[in-house]
């Protein structure tokens, strides 16, 4: 198995092991909580559900409520700092998620969520080293990973300077290589007359290959295409909403709800993608015969869309 679809299994390893934390809520979310009172059971269930419908402030405060419950529970630790980082309050959205991170610091899931508070402040993850594990090997090879994934490959190349030689090393360099090479190739073409340049990175050569297919309504060739891009991209929620799209439209409905569910966790201040994810999973329970869902999911859908 080729380096690039183990990591692409191992994200999605992680989301699967990450699901009681997820809005698919009741189903997965029971083996979690069977070992919890009905009070904590109670308030975690409707602070998933409050997420679930964007009441950020009331989903914060039941999982304070599981918080002062369990005090050392870290999966409300890291839903805490996500329903922060939802509610735009960036400093307890760090400092949940860095405690999540310390309580497991080899977790993928913890650290993507430090990263990615730390960029919508406009900083990184290396100015908050002195308060995680940063020596810690797995932590770097999972952050080398992320920085890849994000096509910040010097920042990458920083993280693995820093590691000891390995094969995990050597292989990702070799892909980080690949990359820039590809992106150098891209910009010698993009060097030509003004009405030549297309101005496209390889993500976006797949975004609009993808574009193309969904106009054409090629949605056989539309799975094929966003499971390739997913492959290369695998937490780009526009690929998710791609192959949930082409899924759907292909009369499976089940496996598309749970590519769409999967995009919206990935999903972050993009009010166009969001509401037509939303419209693909009210259209996939609608098929589904289950309303109270589909008219959920409508209810979500922002006006001016």
């Amino acid at each position: 198995m080729n380096f690039r679809l183990k990591w692409v299994i191992y994200v999605l390893g992680i989301f699967i092991f990450s699901q009681p934390i997820h809005a698919q809520e009741e189903e997965s979310a029971e083996v979690f909580l069977e070992d919890y009172t009905d009070e904590f059971q109670e308030a975690f269930f409707d602070a998933l559900k409050q997420k679930g419908i964007e009441n950020f402030d009331k989903a914060i405060n039941l999982f304070l409520k599981c918080k002062r419950l369990d005090s050392t529970n870290i999966v409300v630790d890291f839903e805490l700092a996500k329903a922060y980082r939802a509610n735009k309050e960036y400093p307890l959205a760090q400092q949940y998620a860095i405690d999540a991170l310390n309580s497991e610091p080899e977790n993928l899931w913890y650290l993507n969520e430090v990263v990615e508070i730390m960029q919508q402040q406009g900083s990184a993850i290396e100015m908050v080293k002195e308060q995680v594990a940063f020596d810690n090997g797995k932590l770097k090879e999972n952050l080398a990973l992320i920085y890849f994934q994000k096509m910040k490959y010097e920042q990458a190349l920083n993280i693995l300077k820093e590691m000891k030689n390995s094969s995990f090393k050597d292989e990702l360099s070799l892909m980080i290589k690949d990359s820039l090479d590809r992106n150098k190739s891209i910009e010698v073409i993009n060097e030509g007359p003004p009405d030549q340049n297309t101005d496209m990175d390889p993500l976006m050569f797949y975004k609009d290959e993808i574009g193309e297919l969904i106009r054409s309504e090629d949605y056989s060739s539309l799975i094929i295409k966003a499971d390739e891009a997913l492959e290369e991209y695998p937490s780009q929620p526009y690929f998710y909403y791609a192959k949930g799209m082409g899924l759907n439209k292909s009369g499976k409905q089940k496996e598309a709800i749970g590519e769409l569910e999967i995009a919206l966790d990935f999903l972050i201040d993009d009010t166009e993608l969001g509401n037509n994810i939303y419209k693909e999973l009210a259209d996939a329970y609608t098929f589904l015969g289950n309303s109270s869902k589909a008219n959920m999911y409508l209810s979500k859908i922002k006006s001016g869309s």
